[in-house]
């Protein structure tokens, strides 16, 4: 029987008696029911743009990122993109709603949020987990008050049939769904017919053309991890859910006292190399926001969260380890790109003694994500430097507050 405690503690952040006393016993209790080892790898991750906005998003993906295009799912009421790398890396579903008036639970958790009511219908929804046997996995989650939605709810909210989906967590708003996958079996999606459509054909042509131009197509790996951002009093329930729903172990926490937040990791039990089911990140704030002006310290997770809402906060794409044109690849990479005019947060930060280097790009116009991009030298398995986390939170911190002071000044 798999063991999802016998894993190393990375950490430096305290946790308190009632995170350390429930991990052991949520993680012992899912390897024991068999839900560690039924939970394979993450097969992939959807999101939703607003109207009209997906075949930008598709060029931009297809350009910063090694994914490609493959066809086009069309439902009554929307249009979900797939992008893929190969079977062995998570395919990202960008869907897009038809009808920009068109009211569901997904728009709702944008809506009561001052940036993220700019764009109701652009959020990052959830992963998706492959599982080896589905009904037992649902019977199984069920028991411990897991709440799915139900099959009428699937097919009016326009999802693929062939899953089981989680309603959004209280905690980061993201849902986890669950399909039957035999491995080595092709990914389908049960919605929808499938088509190859002339714009986005077209637009990940021109960025692929554009990435090959740029010398960066085989330099972009898969995702390394996933980084959400959630309210200061919710990073233990969060973590705690996480570990529930998924085959995920607690890699540990760390405290970045400059930006009063702390960095949190779950990774895969199933695959040491995170290329292969990416890392999940949770950002907290260590102290709640009307507590900033007593301690005379920045909080933009926090701000963030209160902003955007709960939600996922930025996708880190890996970089090969070696050199290309005398610079090291992620400089490579970071320069091509921005020759070509994306921006980025700030400079590539950390070094090969510290084992990675890592950049944010800004925030993407049409999802509200930022990519991330991180080098790891000889394979480095630690997750971060400490001091490349705080010049990335603060970094994104001030693009937030900037894009926080145009909303209200638009307001």
């Amino acid at each position: 029987m798999l063991s999802s405690m016998s894993f190393p503690r990375y950490r430096d952040k305290e946790n308190s008696d009632f995170f350390e006393r429930w991990l052991p016993r949520i993680l012992e209790d899912r390897d024991r029911e068999g839900l560690t080892e039924n939970i394979r790898r993450i097969d992939a991750l959807m999101l939703t743009v607003e109207p009209g906005h997906s075949a930008a998003y598709v060029h931009e993906l297809c350009l910063m990122t090694p994914y490609d295009y493959q066809s086009t799912l069309e439902s009554e009421q929307h249009s979900t993109h797939i992008l893929r790398i190969d079977q062995n890396a998570p395919d990202l579903l960008v869907r897009e709603v038809k009808d920009p008036e068109l009211r569901g639970i997904f728009r709702s958790l944008n809506e009561v949020y001052p940036i993220g009511a700019k764009r109701p219908n652009s959020r990052y929804m959830g992963e998706v987990f492959q599982v080896e046997d589905l009904d037992s996995l649902v019977a199984t989650q069920k028991a411990r008050e897991v709440r799915f939605f139900n099959a009428d709810q699937i097919r009016q909210l326009e999802l693929p049939t062939n899953m089981a989906i989680v309603k959004p967590s209280p905690y980061t708003h993201n849902i986890v769904a669950y399909w039957e996958r035999p491995e080595g079996s092709e990914r389908r999606y049960a919605l929808g017919k499938a088509v190859v459509r002339p714009d986005m054909e077209h637009a990940y042509l021109k960025a692929k053309e554009q990435r090959e131009a740029l010398g960066i197509q085989r330099l972009l790996l898969p995702i390394d991890h996933l980084a959400t951002r959630i309210y200061s009093q919710n990073r233990e329930v969060a973590i705690l859910e996480y570990l529930t729903l998924s085959s995920y172990y607690y890699w540990g926490s760390y405290d970045i006292p400059d930006q009063n937040s702390s960095t949190n990791v779950t990774k895969s039990v199933h695959y040491e190399d995170v290329l292969r089911s990416p890392a999940k990140v949770f950002t907290a704030a260590n102290h709640p926001y009307f507590c900033n002006h007593l301690i005379g310290k920045p909080s933009p997770t926090e701000s963030f969260a209160r902003n955007f809402g709960p939600r996922l906060h930025h996708i880190a794409v890996a970089i090969r380890d070696g050199r290309t044109a005398d610079q090291l690849n992620i400089d490579y990479v970071v320069n091509s790109l921005r020759e070509s005019g994306q921006k980025f947060l700030l400079e590539v930060i950390g070094s090969e003694r510290e084992g990675l280097k890592q950049i944010f790009s800004s925030a993407s116009e049409h999802s509200s994500l930022i990519i991330e991009y991180v080098q790891r030298f000889h394979g480095f398995q630690g997750f971060f430097a400490k001091e490349n986390v705080a010049d990335l939170t603060a970094a994104a911190g001030a693009d937030e507050t900037l894009r926080s002071l145009e909303t209200e000044s638009r307001g």
